[in-house]
């Protein structure tokens, strides 16, 4: 299984007000593990960023003026993504995004949208996590990932992130190796039984989480006049 994280910067918020791309990240993953293998780009949009756009990602005009438009780009950055499982957090956001830019190229290519699986971990994880905040920087903080050195937003550091992010929210839904055939499952298994134990890694809840929690449970005692039993369990 080929799947591709990927992150995207622009100079607004609006594809449909010709906002455009100006950074592009990936990173490839193989079977869920990660292979090395990234692409990263910084574009020229032909356009000014707005200024709300660059407080975010604090991507300028100046740095972008001698950077290569997506056409220099779009025969690698498509290789790159072909025939992968794409990932991407708020995935509309990127894919509408770089699908302007793949129209604006040569509007006789397929879109990605259509083209492709797409696999939005911003829908994942409010299945997973509801009621909770569930960007970038709150699911790395509940889920251990590092975001120490993340100061502003970056497309290629973001795809990292989420690539853990991603591999963390669904740990053991993957098949852990067992792709061999059955004649060599007992000695995969003996493996399995001979490795050391980990230690179990607790990850508690923090302030605005359990906030949250308490007006989560308020709301349901609220709605069932008193009859939330973990509200009286937590008074108790």
């Amino acid at each position: 299984m080929r799947q591709v994280v990927l992150d995207t910067e622009t100079t607004g918020l609006e594809v449909t007000k010709g906002h455009r791309v100006i950074e592009i990240g990936c990173v490839e993953l193989l079977e869920r593990r990660p292979s090395g293998r990234t692409f990263h780009c910084y574009l020229n949009p032909g356009r000014a960023v707005d200024e709300g756009a660059r407080a975010v990602h604090g991507i300028g005009d100046d740095f972008l003026a001698d950077k290569p438009r997506f056409a220099d780009v779009a025969g690698e950055f498509l290789a790159f993504v072909a025939d992968a499982e794409l990932i991407a957090h708020n995935a509309t956001f990127d894919i509408n995004f770089l699908d302007n830019e793949i129209a604006l190229f040569d509007a006789a290519l397929a879109p990605l949208r259509g083209n492709a699986r797409v696999l939005d971990t911003l829908q994942l994880a409010r299945e997973k996590y509801p009621g909770q905040q569930n960007n970038l920087n709150a699911l790395c903080r509940r889920l251990g990932v590092d975001i120490r050195h993340r100061e502003l937003h970056g497309a290629l550091v973001d795809a990292q992130l989420l690539a853990d992010v991603y591999l963390a929210m669904t740990a053991g839904q993957g098949n852990l190796g067992f792709a061999a055939e059955a004649g060599d499952a007992p000695r995969q298994v003996a493996v399995l039984a001979t490795a050391p134990r980990r230690a179990l890694r607790v990850l508690r809840a923090n302030d605005e989480e359990l906030q949250l929690h308490e007006r989560r449970l308020a709301a349901i005692d609220a709605a069932s006049r008193g009859a939330c039993v973990w509200k009286r369990v937590a008074e108790a």
